[in-house]
């Protein structure tokens, strides 16, 4: 399996926006734009909607959603008040339903760093236990799972980080520093594209984050 460059062309099912900070990449706000269904996390409908992008729906338990907001759209209003998972897994498990299985993520970093690496590390438990097809999206760069041996399409001098998730054993060519199997999260990390693309064969489930510009 290939995974290339994220381009504006892209084709996803649905637009998850968590209500972190709102994207300003005019490579996101493009994605935002053509996405045929965006369901936003609770409050960030309100950021939504101020800066013109109409919910299909909007998922969470409620707490951070202003009470005009939830009368003017109670018809697209999803409550789940149950506090087992967050307001990300909830958006995920309605757009799962509706058969969803591409889904990109905007809006899901930045503010408090534990909600931050909370959802980055979701985009694992989605791929694994629920099928889907993540990519998680910021102004800086782009994460996916992968398992197993795929060539990742890239520029010279794009920045890149794996990070491990169950491999014992992990290599790969294209890269400035040969992959090796990380044990811990940074090991993998600051790593460089030197070419269009690179390979990385792994025996186990993996993330990997490209950058969208190259170091200058």
């Amino acid at each position: 399996m290939n995974y290339p460059l994220l381009t504006p062309d892209a084709s996803f099912d649905t637009v998850i926006l968590g209500n972190g900070y709102f994207p300003k990449h005019a490579l996101a706000l493009q994605l935002l734009a053509h996405t045929p269904y965006i369901c936003c996390c609770d409050g960030a409908a309100t950021h939504a909607i101020e800066q013109g992008y109409m919910p299909h729906a909007i998922v969470g338990d409620g707490d951070s959603l202003p009470q005009e907001l939830k009368i003017k759209y109670r018809d697209i209003l999803h409550i789940v008040s149950e506090q087992s998972d967050n307001d990300l897994t909830k958006a995920t498990r309605h757009c799962s339903a509706l058969g969803m299985r591409r889904i990109l993520y905007l809006g899901v970093t930045g503010k408090r760093e534990d909600h931050t690496l909370a959802n980055v590390s979701l985009m694992v438990h989605y791929h694994r236990d629920m099928g889907i097809v993540p990519l998680l999206l910021t102004d800086y760069g782009y994460f996916v799972t992968a398992e197993g041996s795929h060539t990742f399409g890239s520029f010279c001098r794009q920045q890149v980080s794996i990070f491990n998730f169950g491999c014992t054993q992990m290599a790969g060519s294209g890269l400035k520093w040969a992959p090796v199997t990380p044990e811990s999260w940074w090991e993998g990390t600051l790593n460089e594209a030197v070419g269009d693309s690179f390979t990385l064969r792994g025996n186990g489930l993996y993330m990997v984050f490209r950058t969208l510009e190259p170091k200058k």
